[in-house]
């Protein structure tokens, strides 16, 4: 990575580039969520370079891009014309617009993300969903990087997310990590109820590239515990909301 990608990785995370299983898993989790909505007004809220949106717009409905980042947003272009470079603290579409939003491992990034979140209810319809995936501050490794002595080092990092608040922000204040309390507090007073809340782990395909069938079986593993107790130590929080 150049000096200015490391930096957007701070900044903005890193979108999926490359369609893989874990991508598949998750699309496939948004499909099950939405039901129906899927054929009506979507939105994805922060859609990096468009991998998620070119397929949303394939199922029957009419998909919408928003990316902070004027790059992304034109390579998200190239797969989806409805894109709009904005923020999500300043939707640019009226109240009551979209039948569902999605926000993928973005809310982390905003600058403000009640304000977001404030304006992603105002333009669900009644009965409208959103989809959210944050990160989880029970997973052992912070995987935005950390700032190290005056200098980002990119990666997963162990251990930082245990840390107490203060100093696990003082190493990684470019990105946010969410307990369930954090998000529930986030959501408080919102027109929302709540379809759906839990912890998923990832897909791990780096792994399973590298160590094949010893990958797999890690997989298998931990998506088995997003079915017990210890999912609390899971990649990301899964949180379906519906307007009231």
């Amino acid at each position: 990575m150049t000096q200015r990608d490391l930096i957007k990785a701070a900044l903005c995370g890193e979108p999926s580039y490359v369609w893989r299983a874990g991508q598949q898993r998750r699309l496939e989790m948004i499909v099950r969520a939405a039901g129906a909505r899927v054929g009506g007004r979507i939105l994805e809220n922060g859609c990096g370079v468009g991998m998620y949106l070119e397929r949303l717009q394939t199922l029957g409905g009419r998909a919408f891009g928003l990316e902070f980042d004027f790059d992304r947003a034109a390579q998200a272009r190239r797969r989806a014309t409805a894109v709009v470079n904005a923020a999500g603290e300043n939707l640019p579409y009226p109240a009551g617009t979209f039948d569902l939003v999605l926000s993928h491992e973005v809310l982390e990034h905003v600058q403000d993300d009640r304000r977001s979140l404030e304006e992603i209810v105002r333009v669900l319809k009644p009965g409208g969903r959103l989809i959210l995936f944050v990160p989880n501050r029970g997973y052992p490794f912070e995987t935005h990087g950390i700032y190290w002595r005056g200098k980002y080092r990119f990666g997963n990092i162990p251990l930082v997310n245990y840390l107490p608040r203060r100093w696990r922000d003082r190493l990684a204040p470019h990105v946010r990590v969410y307990s369930r309390r954090d998000l529930t507090r986030l959501f408080a007073g919102l027109p929302v109820r709540f379809v759906e809340r839990t912890v998923i782990f990832g897909a791990y395909d780096n792994l399973i590239a590298r160590f094949g069938p010893a990958g797999k079986a890690l997989r298998a593993i931990l998506q088995f515990l997003e079915k017990t107790p210890l999912k609390g130590l899971g990649l990301s929080h899964f949180w379906v909301a519906e307007r009231l």
